[in-house]
């Protein structure tokens, strides 16, 4: 191959001799050349101190932000093979690619992060998710969503994965208790069948894991999200991935009174503490409101 023609050497002659001429028009802010060829060696040197080497592929599940043209000419420039699939892809597509083409690293958003978490332990050829953006999206209904909120002292649990997984297949029995058929298999999701039941996101700050647990008691209504969210018709139902409800499987809808006290019950005899309800402390209170104001944060 002829290196002079790749386009990671078309991108180099252009910095040559368009330097300071707009490469990227984003959100009404200009990048020149030079600033998006700096950030693309940042991506091509990290990826070479992760391992990765020319030949191999890179995931890209990215929207059309400059972080997408950023990684893309970074793997150019390494010499490796991107991989760029649609964001609006759910978990069995996304293992597909994956798997198919044996991808070693992939460049995600940061609120990609659970749906990639649930899928890579089948992914065996990922070594490396890196996360850009610092926004979570978890759509909840305060009509059918019981959403519990734990502060869990590190030096109790320090593996934020076996937290997330001993959560998960707690809050798996619980819904087996109330006649559901629920399986917790990849990290941080409860399914039945194929479709999302519940969910568990976990962020450490300083000394504690802020864990949110999420089961969906009732069908959820999508309408409210979509009034905050524009989208166009043809792909909402791809932005939201497929869930079902503890009403939608037994044909009843618990409290959240009762479903919340033996979500708790549960964890106390799998996690071996004490869950106290009430108001946060301070060290808790500033987790909570690190968390919140991330979720809130433009990506």
């Amino acid at each position: 191959m002829d290196e002079t023609r790749t386009l990671g050497a078309m991108l180099d002659a252009s910095v040559r001799a368009h330097r300071r001429r707009e490469a990227l028009w984003f959100d009404g802010r200009a990048i020149p050349f030079a600033a998006l060829d700096e950030q693309a060696c940042k991506v091509a040197n990290g990826l070479s101190g992760l391992g990765i080497e020319a030949g191999d592929r890179v995931a890209l599940m990215l929207p059309n932000i400059p972080e997408f043209v950023h990684a893309f000419f970074g793997i150019q420039k390494l010499g490796a093979v991107a991989v760029p699939f649609n964001v609006l892809y759910k978990g069995r597509e996304i293992l597909h690619i994956l798997n198919d083409s044996g991808a070693r690293a992939l460049f995600t958003l940061t609120h990609f992060a659970p749906l990639i978490d649930e899928v890579r332990e089948d992914a065996p050829a990922l070594e490396h998710v890196i996360l850009t953006g610092q926004r979570t999206l978890v759509y909840v209904t305060p009509e059918s969503t019981m959403a519990v909120l734990l502060a869990v002292d590190a030096a109790h649990e320090p593996s934020g994965e076996q937290l997330v997984r001993k959560i998960g297949e707690a809050l798996t029995r619980t819904l087996r208790a109330f006649g559901v058929d629920a399986w917790y298999r990849h990290r941080g999701g409860v399914r039945v069948g194929g479709r999302k039941v519940g969910t568990v996101l976990a962020s450490q700050v300083e000394n504690l894991w802020i864990v949110q647990s999420i089961c969906f008691l009732a069908p959820l209504d999508t309408a409210d999200l979509f009034q905050a969210v524009w989208a166009p018709p043809e792909i909402r139902d791809k932005m939201v991935e497929p869930t079902t409800s503890v009403q939608k499987e037994t044909g009843t809808r618990p409290s959240f009174e009762a479903f919340r006290e033996a979500f708790l019950t549960r964890l106390r005899e799998d996690l071996g503490i004490e869950c106290e309800p009430g108001t946060l402390h301070r060290d808790e209170r500033f987790g909570f409101e690190r968390m919140r104001a991330l979720a809130r944060r433009e990506t």
